[in-house]
């Protein structure tokens, strides 16, 4: 992987992450997550990374800086990430966490959170082997 580059998101973006997000979930990505790629370089609190290989995205990491959040310091949140499936096992996750732990270290954070679904064991032992552990926070949903 001589020409993997990781680098900041761009709105540029945004169409190649949704489809490696469709291709992860066999489901047709959200117009309005497509929406959210695009917006989100915008933001003055964007942490978000993405892998390229050869001019090609191949992976990202979606991250937030926030502050005021139920009480906790200003930390870092990820919501989403994924690495396309023909790529997957080559240590590119690991780079884009890398890039994310580096710079939320830079910007003065301590903490970086985020949320898994229990039914999946690939990224709750991904995310473990990144050094995350139980938080104190239970997720809570209310249905329609």
């Amino acid at each position: 992987m001589e020409k993997l580059v990781i680098r900041k998101l761009q709105a540029g973006d945004a169409l190649r992450v949704g489809h490696i997000c469709a291709d992860i979930t066999q489901t047709p990505v959200a117009e309005d997550f497509v929406q959210m790629l695009t917006e989100q370089p915008l933001k003055k609190e964007d942490l978000s990374f993405v892998a390229e290989l050869d001019g090609e995205v191949i992976g990202y990491m979606i991250s937030t800086i926030m502050s005021g959040i139920f009480g906790i310091k200003r930390s870092a949140w990820i919501s989403t990430m994924g690495v396309a499936p023909a790529y997957m096992g080559q240590g590119i996750g690991e780079k884009l966490a890398q890039e994310t732990f580096r710079m939320a270290k830079e910007a003065g954070l301590q903490d970086i959170y985020t949320s898994v679904q229990w039914d999946s064991p690939d990224l709750l032992s991904y995310f473990k082997t990144m050094g995350f552990d139980r938080s104190k926070f239970i997720n809570l949903i209310k249905r329609f």
